[in-house]
This record gives C-alpha cells, sequence and structure tokens, in this order.
C-alpha cells in the first residue's frame, strides 16, 4: 500500500514541476487508483501485485469512496458560494435594487447630483448603442457599470486581432466571435444586474425605425457617414437625444444632439459627407490606443448626465479633444435653416410625405 501513496506522491510532485493544473493531477492519481482497484479485483489471491498494494480491494474502495464524498461535498460548498454571491434572480428595469446593488452604486449615491433618484432613473433607463468598437468598448462598460438597465448593442462586425490595441471590450481569444456576443460576455462579468440585449446586424434604415422606439437614449459610436446620418434622421423623428462621438488620429469630438431640447443635430453640423480620402478610416489613417476611451467614456458620462439630469450635458456644444497636444476646447453649434433634417426644408420634406 505504501508503494501505491509514493507513486501517487511522485505523480503528484511531476505535475507540480510541470505546472500542470490540479485537476489533471488528480485525474493522473485517480487512474492510479482505478489500475490498483483492477489489479485485487482481476489477479488471484496470493499474486505479488496485490500483496505489494494491500493484498485487498477493501481499503482502497473504501479510500476512493471517501474521495467521493469530499469532492461532492467542496462541489456543493462552491455551489452554494455561488448563489450567496449572485444571490435571487436579478432584477432589471424595474428600478428595485437588489442588497447587492445599492453596495455596488454606494459612490453614485452619495453624489449629490445623481444620489437614489438619479440611480434609479439609471436602473429604468434604456440605452441602444451604435457599434462595438473603438467608441463603443468603453461606453458599453462603463454605462453597464454605472447600473444602465438595458443595454443594447448593434454591430455586423467580427473581433479581429488589430481592434485589440483600443477596443478594451474584446480579448484575444474571442477573436472571431461577433463582437456583440464578445461585449455580451464582457457585460455579463462586469454586472450581471444589466440587461444586455445584441443585435448581430449592421444598422438599416428598418432597424433604427423598429429598435429606436424600444430605447431612451441612442449612442453613435460607427465610423462612417451613412450610419450617423441614419441614425441622426430617425433618432430626431423620434425625438431621441442622440449622442455622437467621433475620432481620427489624435483628435475626438463628441455632442449631444437632443430634439425635444431645440438644438442642432448632426446634420447641421455637417451638411454632407466628405468627399472620399478627406475623412480616411482608421485602418487608413491610424489612432491612438487610448483616444477612444477618453472619447466612448466621454460619452458615457454625458449619457449618465443625460438620464439623471446632472450638470450640463453638451447640447448645442461640440467638444474637441487633440490627445498630442494635450488640449481641448468647445464650440457652440447652431441650427441650419436649410438642414435637411430638422430645418425647414426637413419639415416641409415631412409634411410632403405625410400628406
Amino acid at each position: 500500500m505504501l508503494l501505491v501513496l509514493f507513486l501517487a506522491a511522485v505523480l503528484w510532485g511531476i505535475g507540480m514541476i510541470m505546472g500542470t493544473p490540479h485537476r489533471l493531477r488528480w485525474s493522473m492519481i485517480g487512474f492510479l487508483w482505478l489500475g490498483v482497484v483492477g489489479l485485487h479485483l482481476v489477479l488471484p489471491d496470493g499474486h505479488p501485485l496485490r500483496l505489494a498494494t494491500g493484498e485487498q480491494a477493501a481499503p482502497w474502495l473504501l479510500l476512493g469512496g471517501m474521495g467521493v464524498v469530499v469532492f461532492l461535498y467542496r462541489a456543493g460548498l462552491r455551489t452554494l458560494k455561488s448563489r450567496a454571491q449572485t444571490g435571487a434572480p436579478v432584477p432589471q428595469n424595474t428600478g428595485t435594487f437588489a442588497p447587492t446593488e445599492l453596495e455596488r452604486y454606494a459612490r453614485h449615491i452619495v453624489l449629490r447630483e445623481i444620489g437614489g433618484p438619479g440611480q434609479k432613473a439609471l436602473k429604468q433607463a434604456r440605452v441602444l448603442i451604435i457599434g462595438a468598437g473603438g467608441l463603443g468598448s468603453p461606453a458599453i462598460l462603463y454605462l453597464a457599470a454605472a447600473g444602465v438597465g438595458r443595454i443594447g448593442v448593434i454591430d455586423d462586425d467580427v473581433v479581429d486581432h488589430t481592434n485589440l490595441q483600443r477596443q478594451i471590450i474584446h480579448t484575444d481569444d474571442r477573436s472571431g466571435m461577433p463582437k456583440v456576443f464578445s461585449a455580451a460576455e464582457a457585460v455579463k462579468a462586469l454586472n450581471p444586474y444589466c440587461e444586455f440585449r445584441p443585435y448581430n446586424r449592421r444598422l438599416s434604415e428598418e432597424d433604427a425605425e423598429g429598435l429606436f422606439p424600444e430605447y431612451d437614449l441612442i449612442l453613435d459610436g460607427t465610423d462612417n457617414f451613412e450610419t450617423r446620418y441614419l441614425a441622426n434622421r430617425v433618432a430626431y423623428k423620434l425625438g431621441k437625444p442622440l449622442i455622437s462621438g467621433a475620432l481620427s488620429q489624435w483628435e475626438g469630438q463628441l455632442s449631444v444632439f437632443d430634439p425635444k431640447q431645440d438644438t442642432p443635430c448632426y446634420q447641421c453640423i455637417f451638411p454632407e459627407a466628405p468627399a472620399p480620402g478627406l475623412a480616411p478610416s482608421c485602418a487608413e489613417a491610424g489612432v491612438l490606443g487610448p483616444l477612444p476611451g477618453v472619447m466612448g467614456s466621454m460619452m458615457a458620462a454625458e449619457t449618465v448626465k443625460v438620464i439623471t439630469g446632472a450638470g450640463t450635458p453638451l447640447r448645442g456644444e461640440m467638444l474637441i479633444y487633440d490627445a498630442l497636444y494635450g488640449e481641448s476646447r468647445k464650440i457652440s453649434l447652431s441650427r441650419r435653416a436649410d438642414c435637411l433634417v430638422c430645418g425647414q426644408t426637413g419639415e416641409q420634406n415631412d409634411q410632403s410625405a405625410a400628406e
């Protein structure tokens, strides 16, 4: 019997030296135990191998039974611990907080500008984010951490290794996975009290008309003008606040377009898409890795302000941040009478379409 115990110790020691996981080491010892029990059941009494390993199978069967009991006991403890940590079924979008949530959001609740009512507003809020890339990544994480009750994300792209320099919500082992599902895993690990809805497709006119009414606020973190114009047009039509961010190389831009507050819309500021080559993509022009984190976090901060009513959101203003020189500035924005979306021309077109 001592021989078998010595062999088990040797196997465990070899596993430690090689850095083998505990589960694999126990598996090796389990196979050794099965081999010894098998020998006792197959070989006749008095066989040298039986004599060298304890003569009878009963002690080994008893030892194996004790091992199973210990394993089940530890598994039960892990299950109970997991349930105690995660609690009962997670309430979502009801405004009712689980006890652990009050501790989770304590730093928000003590802020005079947010407090309990503001945190409840976040709990009941529904935010749709267009794009799970550079701008969407930090915005999704911070809004989930802040306690937004429902976050929807629409994106048709998959995780690529070139994304990982700046799109911090994704990981190397999720390369090739659709970005919305990668983001879903990250949000679930970060805050189980946040309801996450992934939409694995490119935003279309039909999607915008169908999805925007289900959400209180829209974040635009896309990298193309076609989608930006579409999001702006539908958000203005439905009266939804649109928080829009953009970046290139070392510079980022951010503004809040809120139709109900009579602010200019995105197309007031950019009436037409620039000519090809004048606004190269990140793949063509490059982008500083931390820059999307800065701008995406600012988008999340503006979202929290709009939802809770705290401070002064960037309505009618655009914040421009230059990371290369560490400078930021704000410029005032004005509505254009000839804007095709919110100006007199746009309103006349809407009236004509309605007639």
